[in-house]
């Protein structure tokens, strides 16, 4: 990924807090190994525990973003705060080191999703203004003169898109997974030894399309926001 206009890199920071973490198992474990397979890649501080049931990370893809929303819905009991903005240079070695404005945004964030809409909120942080001591100007990344608006719509996007994948049954992430590996919805019935028409199915219940709209739809106002592309 490259900036759009060669401005400073907007970081996304991604907050997640277990719910009900005082009358349940700790579920951090958990997170941290499925986020390390699907994204760990992608974040360039990865994802770990940072105070109690609190997990986070630091990436500057959108799709990794989307890719988290989506590991952290399968699994029970997330909220998540995804905050937009710079962050002090140079990077330290672990994002409970990093300092900046994506970071103030993601704590904001992870508070308000616990009455939020999917429990999911998605904050621009406040850059500086034009001089030293000038006014913060709230909802100013990305995106020049769309500013709060994108970053208002992709978080409408994400909020719609964990909406659906959360009534997802297990035996509805369990085609998607068939299908991503088997690549044919004919190769995925093989597989699970039922018929493709009941393939189809499956995926309809599960929302495959809908979904997979939602997501791109997601990634594409996420990179907008981010100032990024391709």
């Amino acid at each position: 990924m490259q900036m759009k206009d060669g401005s400073l890199t907007i970081w996304a920071v991604v907050t997640a807090d277990q719910r009900n973490s005082r009358r349940s198992t700790d579920r951090v474990p958990d997170a941290l190994a499925a986020l390390a397979e699907e994204v760990g890649h992608a974040f360039t501080l990865p994802f770990e525990r940072t105070a109690g049931d609190e997990i986070q990370g630091l990436t500057d893809d959108p799709d990794a973003v989307v890719a988290t929303v989506l590991t952290l819905t399968r699994l029970p009991d997330w909220h998540l705060g995804i905050g937009l903005g710079t962050v002090e240079q140079p990077l330290p070695g672990s994002t409970r080191e990093a300092r900046g404005a994506a970071y103030l945004a993601a704590r904001r964030a992870v508070e308000e999703a616990r009455t939020s809409p999917a429990n999911l909120r998605l904050i621009a942080g406040a850059e500086p203004g034009p001089g030293p001591s000038g006014p913060a100007s709230p909802g100013s990344v990305g995106t020049g003169p769309y500013g709060e608006r994108v970053t208002q719509r992709a978080e409408a996007a994400l909020v719609m898109l964990r909406a659906l994948v959360s009534r997802r049954t297990p035996e509805g992430w369990e085609i998607m997974d068939v299908l991503d590996e088997a690549g044919t919805g004919r190769a995925a019935a093989h597989s699970l030894g039922i018929s493709p028409s009941a393939v189809s199915q499956r995926l309809a219940r599960a929302g495959r399309a809908e979904s997979s709209l939602g997501a791109e739809l997601a990634r594409s106002l996420l990179a907008e926001a981010m100032g990024v592309e391709s």
